[in-house]
């Protein structure tokens, strides 16, 4: 039933040979691997607003409006755009194997950078579901009220549908999210010319007007100066900018994902990134201008974007419907980036050894299972603990995407100082001032969310790089244990050997385990029952004589009932009487037709395997020993014409079970 489930959410396994065919175009990978960074375009200008009114409210001390900020914030946001994409579409052309940041850093700025580039490009992924989902929720909630109090629940149930998408390969998830990545983007193309249209013609709507005297001081002052910056702080410009630079979150996506394009990968992946780029510049730019001229007066329960798309088209109208529905959609699937990478960048570090080497294995489907449920666990765990409240999630968002741009960027300027490739110099340029920039806006988002939020991401991250380096250490010291000596001689005398079975009476199960144990050729052999009682222990005995098997016989004591540690004991005793290398330890173990059924037997071979397997130099082996169904147990009895269709089949049951009945 369990594989059959598993069949229908996530399809037929893959073969390895048809990882080539699981690659995707440009069109697709601009949807699997953009959505997050054009997703942003939805929430970043709100953030911004949210800082700008909060501290200095719609109307400055100037009697300018906070939202007239927007315009000089927009352009420094594209320009560190800008400068990013380029240097990323060098390195994408550099490292063309993927993993971004964290190999730029591992190839060229040593191991610690790499391990703090990775944790920061980690903790981003989960940040990038979390803040992704929640948004896309509150952008249906803004256009239905009714459902804010499942905000949670809608936000788990779509982490969920992402992970069964996911599960299924990259290109199956792509071509399902691409439809809605396109929608939104002709939505908001439509919503900007529009929005646009009606400004030049006068009848875009205001929605903050402010009072008579301050509009006319406001338009006296920006006829004379423009809009005015010095009546809000350098500080809440700054925390104001930071916010809005989470517009570049996801720009790395495609360097880490290259693999996933088709041939030739690193070529398509630079396009790739060029058009997301272009999109997302200017789609946030037009975004910021369209709510400088409206003045929208932000909200923690209604989207900006929601708040401009109801008073551009009105309510009811389909389109202001269409816009919301595409917003839901792109932000939900802009989690679909961190599913494409997350799993990818794991993967590569725990090649590395730093993290455990599950996560380098494929699934049935040829994606990375393991790093998909853990993100999707991730996820889940901080929309729980945050309500799925996007405000209260964007302070942790911008710290590790900014710090992986500026570890990448100056691994950037190390590799074009050494390899000095055609026109290097120039690129030192662009990635020696990215890395400036890159490193402003982090210092920037650390010193201005730090108290509400950010401390926990700076704690966070290096608490990621020690436990990288205890799985590496952990994988070094079993490498070290299992390196053969250089004086290890393949001709030396075999060990010595002993065999022990432990048995509880004498039925099949136990015969099998014996007839097991002799053939393995040990010097020693014996059978050995731990006695609960002494009319067990004679039962034994003379079943044991009877029937005349071939292994001697030792019953052990034990008056406190106590089987493991008695065992123990007793191997110890066989240790220093026999004196060989090894000692095998042989559980007979009968296996039921139904899982069920195991409730009605003892557990005892799982606690001795689990004891003993911490015990040097010895070997526990399980023999099973298979129990039909009472209906297979019929058949084969009449075909051996050991009872018929009238029979009574009421058989008498040996009650002494084996020592390790399941």
């Amino acid at each position: 039933m369990a594989s059959t489930l598993k069949r229908m959410l996530i399809g037929r396994p893959l073969a390895t040979d048809e990882a080539d065919h699981q690659r995707i175009s440009k069109t697709i990978g601009l949807a699997v691997f953009s959505s997050d960074a054009i997703s942003s375009t939805a929430y970043a200008t709100g953030e911004i607003l949210i800082v700008l009114v909060g501290s200095a409210g719609m109307v400055m001390a100037n009697g300018s409006f906070t939202t007239d900020l927007l315009k000089p914030i927009a352009i420094l946001v594209v320009i560190l755009l800008a400068v990013v994409a380029n240097s990323y579409r060098e390195t994408i052309h550099a490292y063309p194997d993927g993993g971004g940041a964290y190999v730029v850093a591992r190839e060229n700025l040593g191991t610690t950078p790499s391990l703090v580039a990775g944790a920061s490009l980690l903790v981003d992924y989960v940040l990038t579901v979390s803040v992704s989902v929640a948004a896309g929720v509150l952008a249906i909630t803004s256009a239905f009220p009714g459902l804010s109090q499942y905000r949670v629940w809608l936000c788990l149930l779509f982490v969920t549908i992402l992970t069964l998408g996911n599960l299924r390969g990259v290109k199956e998830s792509g071509v399902v999210f691409a439809v809605p990545t396109y929608i939104y983007i002709g939505a908001l193309t439509i919503f900007i010319a529009w929005s646009t249209w009606m400004h030049f013609r006068g009848t875009l709507p205001v929605i903050y007007q402010g009072t008579p005297a301050q509009q006319r001081e406001v338009e006296e002052l920006q006829r004379l100066h423009g809009p005015a910056v010095g009546a809000v702080s350098a500080f809440i410009f700054a925390r104001a900018f930071a916010s809005g630079a989470v517009a570049l979150s996801g720009v790395e996506a495609i360097s880490n994902g290259i693999p996933a394009f088709r041939k030739p990968t690193s070529k398509n992946a630079a396009v790739t990134l060029g058009w997301m780029a272009g999109i997302l510049g200017s789609t946030f730019f037009m975004i910021c201008f369209i709510a400088a001229w409206m003045r929208p007066v932000p909200s923690e329960s209604e989207s900006l974007l929601s708040v401009m798309g109801r008073a551009v088209y009105g309510d009811g109208n389909p389109m202001y419907y269409i816009l919301q529905f595409a917003t839901m959609a792109i932000l939900i699937l802009a989690a679909n980036t961190a599913y494409a990478d997350f799993p990818r960048l794991a993967a590569i570090i725990g090649k590395d050894g730093f993290l455990p080497r599950q996560f380098a294995n494929r699934g049935d489907r040829l994606v990375f299972s393991n790093g998909i449920l853990i993100l999707a666990g991730a996820a889940a765990v901080l929309l729980i603990a945050f309500r799925g409240n996007v405000t209260l999630l964007i302070p942790l968002y911008a710290v590790g995407v900014f710090t992986s741009f500026t570890i990448s960027q100056t691994g950037m300027v190390r590799h074009h100082l050494k390899e000095r490739q055609a026109k290097w110099r120039l690129s030192v340029v662009n990635s020696g001032v990215g890395a400036v920039f890159t490193f402003i806006v982090a210092a920037e988002v650390i010193i201005s969310k730090f108290m509400i939020g950010a401390w926990i991401i700076v704690v966070l991250i290096p608490l990621i790089v020690v436990a990288f380096r205890q799985v590496r250490k952990h994988y070094d010291h079993v490498a070290r244990r299992l390196r053969v000596p250089g004086e290890f001689r393949a001709d030396v005398e075999p060990p010595h050997h002993g065999v022990v079975v432990l048995v509880g009476g004498v039925n099949q199960s136990s015969l099998a385990a014996i007839r097991y144990a002799r053939s393995v050729g040990a010097q020693d052999a014996v059978a050995v029952t731990v006695a609960i009682d002494e009319e067990a222990s004679a039962r034994v005995r003379e079943q044991w004589r009877e029937m005349q098997i071939p292994m001697p016989l030792e019953i052990i004591e034990s008056p406190y009932r106590d089987l493991t540690k008695t065992v123990e004991d007793y191997l110890d005793e066989l240790d220093a009487r026999w004196g060989h290398d090894y000692l095998t330890v042989v559980i007979p173990e009968f296996v039921l037709p139904h899982w069920y059924q195991g409730v009605f037997h003892n557990q005892s071979a799982l606690a001795l395997k689990l004891a003993l397997k911490f015990r040097p130099d010895t070997v526990v082996v399980n023999v099973p020993f298979y129990l039909g169904t009472p209906e297979q147990e019929l058949r084969a009895e009449e075909q051996l014409g050991l009872a018929g269709p009238g029979d009574d089949q009421n058989p008498t049951i040996d009650r002494v079970e084996p020592v390790a009945g399941t």
